[in-house]
C-alpha cells in the first residue's frame, strides 16, 4: 500500500548519519588545570586532616609471637605458689603501633601487652649462666648472711646458684668433656697461670684453705671460667695424711661438720658447687655424708666427686635427695709429665666417645696446664666440646 504501516517498526527507514565531535587538545589542558586547582583548594580547606586520616589508614598494631618459657622444676612452681604471684616471661609480646608523621617518618610505639589477672607478677628473666660483664659480681638474691659469712642459697623464685654461675654451652648433644683443675689459691704463680692460660671452658676449683680467693675468683670469672670450691674431707689414712684445717671428719658431729662446710663456702662467691679434696673415708660413710650433701642440695649447688674412691656413696645419696652430681672419670696428672698427661687426655676422649660425656680431674701444675691447653686446642677440631662441669651434672636444668 505504499505506506510504512505494514513494515516492522524502525525498518525501511533511511539510515541516520551521526556526527562525531572532535575535542581539541586545548580543552583537555584546561580541564586538567581546573581539576588541579580544585584539589589544592580542597586540601587548603581541610588542612592536615586528610594527611592524618591517610596516616591512620597505615597504622598497624601487631603482637610478636610469645616465647614460651621452658618447663619449671617443682621447686620453681612451689616458690611461685607460695608467693601468690604469677610469673611473666620477659620475652612475651608487646603491642607495637607504627604511625606515619607529617614529614614522612614512621614513629613506632611499644606498649605492654595485656595479661590475665591483677596484682604483682614475677618477671622470669632467668638464664643459664651469668652475663660476662657481671660475672665477677655475685647475685645478691642468691646469698644469705650467716655467722660464717655469706652463704649461697636458692633464690625466692627457685633459681639456683648452680644455674646463675654455670658456664653457657652450645646445647648440642655431641661429645662433651668437662676438665676440672683443682688446687687454685694455694700457689700465687700457679693460680695466676691457670686462670690466664687455660681455655675459659675449663672449670677451676679453688681450695678452701687458699689465699686471696675472692680476688682470684673475680679474675677467673672475668676470664670466663666456671668455678667450684674444694672442701677437705677425711681420707682413710688420716691423720697421717692430713688434708688441712677444718677437714670434715667422720667422728665429728654433723653440726660441727656443717659449720666447717659453711666456713669453706663463705670464702668466695659465684661458684656452682662443691668438690671434694681427698675424703676416701668420709665419702664412704653414708651417715656422716648425707647431712652434708643435703645442705649442698638445699643451697642449689652441685657436688663433684673426683672419682678417686671406689667406696664413695655420693652417687647413691645424690639420687635420693635430688642433688646435682657428677663423677670424675679420670685423674689426668697422676704422672706429672706433659706427654703422660696428653695420653690421659686422649684416654678421656675415648671414654667420652663411648659414653657421650666424660670428666677429667687435674691439679694446677705447670705440666698439667701446658698439656690441657695444647690438647684443648686440638680437640675442638675433632668436634669435641669442652663444657663447664654444671653442664654434665645430673639433675641440672637443660639450657
Amino acid at each position: 500500500m505504499g505506506t510504512d504501516l505494514h513494515a516492522p517498526l524502525g525498518q525501511n527507514r533511511p539510515a541516520v548519519r551521526r556526527r562525531t565531535r572532535k575535542i581539541s587538545p586545548a580543552i583537555v589542558v584546561v580541564a586538567f588545570a581546573a581539576a588541579g586547582i580544585l584539589g589544592l583548594s580542597i586540601y587548603a580547606m581541610q588542612g592536615d586532616d586528610a594527611l592524618k586520616q591517610a596516616a591512620s589508614n597505615i597504622s598497624t598494631t601487631s603482637k610478636p609471637e610469645q616465647v614460651q618459657s621452658s618447663a619449671r622444676s617443682g621447686q620453681d612452681v612451689a616458690a611461685q605458689q607460695s608467693s601468690g604471684m604469677s610469673r611473666v616471661n620477659p620475652n612475651s609480646g608487646a603491642n607495637v603501633e607504627r604511625t606515619l608523621t607529617d614529614d614522612g617518618t614512621v614513629v613506632t610505639k611499644y606498649t605492654p601487652g595485656s595479661r590475665d589477672g591483677g596484682g604483682p607478677v614475677l618477671i622470669d628473666a632467668r638464664r643459664i649462666g651469668q652475663d660476662p660483664r657481671m660475672a665477677a659480681q655475685p647475685n645478691e638474691a642468691l646469698l644469705e648472711d650467716s655467722s660464717h659469712g655469706r652463704l649461697p642459697i636458692v633464690g625466692p623464685d627457685g633459681f639456683r646458684p648452680m644455674d646463675q654461675y654455670a658456664r653457657p654451652w652450645s646445647g648440642a648433644r655431641g661429645t662433651r668433656i668437662a676438665i676440672v683443675v683443682g688446687g687454685l689459691g694455694l700457689s700465687q704463680t700457679g693460680t695466676q697461670r691457670a686462670i690466664r692460660q687455660l681455655p675459659p671452658a675449663v672449670t677451676l676449683a679453688f681450695a678452701a684453705s687458699g689465699n686471696s680467693l675472692q680476688r682470684w675468683m673475680q679474675e677467673a670469672r672475668r676470664n670466663g671460667h666456671e668455678i667450684l670450691i674444694q672442701v677437705p674431707f677425711e681420707p682413710f689414712d688420716y691423720p697421717a695424711n692430713d688434708p688441712g684445717p677444718d677437714t670434715l671428719l667422720t667422728r665429728t658431729s654433723p653440726e660441727k661438720n656443717l659449720g666447717r662446710l659453711h666456713e669453706a663456702m663463705a670464702r668466695i662467691t659465684n661458684y656452682t658447687g662443691i668438690m671434694n679434696y681427698l675424703g676416701g673415708r668420709y665419702l664412704s660413710d653414708a651417715g656422716a655424708l648425707e647431712p652434708v650433701l643435703r645442705d649442698i642440695a638445699k643451697r642449689g649447688l652441685l657436688f663433684l666427686d673426683d672419682g678417686t674412691s671406689a667406696q664413695s656413696k655420693t652417687g647413691t645419696i645424690a639420687k635420693t635427695i635430688e642433688l646435682p652430681h657428677a663423677f670424675g672419670d679420670l685423674v689426668l696428672d697422676g704422672q706429672l709429665q706433659k706427654d703422660a698427661i696428653l695420653k690421659k687426655l686422649d684416654e678421656l676422649e675415648r671414654i667420652a666417645g663411648r659414653k657421650g660425656t666424660a670428666v677429667g680431674i687435674a691439679s694446677a701444675f705447670d705440666e698439667s696446664i701446658d698439656a690441657i691447653r695444647q690438647w684443648s686446642e686440638e680437640a675442638s677440631g675433632r668436634g669435641i666440646e669442652i663444657v663447664g662441669i654444671a653442664a654434665l651434672a645430673s639433675e641440672s636444668i637443660e639450657p
